[in-house]
């Protein structure tokens, strides 16, 4: 765990930044409620990060006194556009990224919360816990899988998050700059499992909702929700753990030829009669070839997610150099002057 520098000598900045798309009507009351001083912190700022909104959102956020924007040509998702925020935070000087939604779900005071073990020191990247059980707005469906989301997050981190999905998190410099999501869809289980392959201290605090100002923009529905939700758990948990995938998958289909096979060999050790069960035979060898073809798959898998690893620190590498070398942001505007 990396160790903060002491804030006497090293002033902290902190950048709260916001995805948006088509936010003018919330974005107010979210900035609003944003805190202005937090211990241990010296600077705050705000990025606003205009994920091709079609509304008066940038506008909307200089008004507010968003000191930075970037401002995506087009709509490229929550996951991209967190990507982007990150960067341009980390070569804005950001010691610690927070991330909080445009909708005004969190509760602007608990950044405070969010930040404090990453100042004292005690953790690189910080979860807001939303007590998803008690949101009286969440169907039932989308706890259910906001649990098993979970749960497949602590099996393949190794990490003892309980709410993987919230999306207010804070990071310090070191943990931001190791962070690459490649999912086109969300980031909050993707940068979890990121975070405990690589052995990044992780902690999570209690943090309250504020009530429901919208329905969701990425799901039309509880039904879109749980198919989309559990398309990207299957995805990157195939994309982490391929040989334990493909590996169980591979031995459940040759159990299926053995058991193909079954009256067959029945018949052979019982009767002495080797001569029948002719479809049988052939489909328990189908079977076999398919389960060595997945195991072969996992193996494959397993390789690749090696080069996975290798790029990823080539990419933070090179995140690195461009700090270094003081490269711009992507997409980038000044924000407004005024006071929030």
């Amino acid at each position: 765990m990396e160790v903060w520098p002491n804030t006497l000598t090293h002033p902290m900045k902190l950048i709260i930044q916001i995805p948006c798309l088509n936010e003018e009507q919330t974005l107010p009351q979210t900035i609003a409620d944003l805190p202005r001083e937090i211990p241990g912190i010296d600077e705050i700022e705000l990025l606003v990060i205009d994920d091709g909104s079609t509304d008066r959102t940038v506008e909307v956020a200089r008004e507010c006194g968003a000191q930075h924007i970037v401002r995506l040509t087009n709509n490229r998702g929550l996951a991209a556009g967190f990507q982007a925020g990150l960067d341009a935070c980390l070569k804005l000087g950001a010691d610690v990224v927070v991330n909080t939604d445009a909708d005004n779900q969190y509760k602007g005071a608990d950044v405070a919360k969010l930040v404090a073990p990453i100042v004292a020191g005690e953790a690189d990247m910080v979860v807001g816990d939303r007590r998803v059980s008690g949101i009286d707005h969440f169907s039932g469906n989308k706890k259910r899988l906001q649990r098993l989301g979970s749960w497949v997050v602590r099996r393949v981190s190794g990490t003892e998050i309980t709410d993987a999905t919230s999306g207010f998190r804070a990071y310090n410099r070191e943990a931001a700059l190791q962070l690459l999501v490649v999912d086109n869809f969300t980031y909050t289980l993707e940068s979890l499992i990121q975070a405990g392959k690589m052995l990044v201290a992780v902690d999570e605090v209690a943090i309250e909702t504020n009530p429901q100002t919208r329905e969701s923009r990425l799901f039309d529905s509880t039904g879109a929700y749980v198919r989309r939700n559990t398309l990207a758990i299957l995805r990157i948990y195939t994309r982490y753990e391929p040989l334990r995938v493909f590996a169980t998958a591979a031995a459940v289909v040759l159990l299926l030829a053995f058991a193909a096979w079954l009256p067959f060999l029945l018949d052979w050790i019982l009767n002495g009669d080797s001569t029948g069960h002719i479809q049988s035979l052939l489909l328990g060898a189908v079977l076999f070839i398919v389960a060595v073809q997945l195991f072969a798959l996992g193996v494959i898998g397993d390789l690749l997610a090696g080069q996975r690893v290798m790029t990823q620190r080539t990419f933070e590498r090179v995140r690195r150099v461009e700090l270094a070398l003081g490269v711009e942001p992507s997409h980038y505007e000044p924000g407004g002057k005024g006071e929030r």
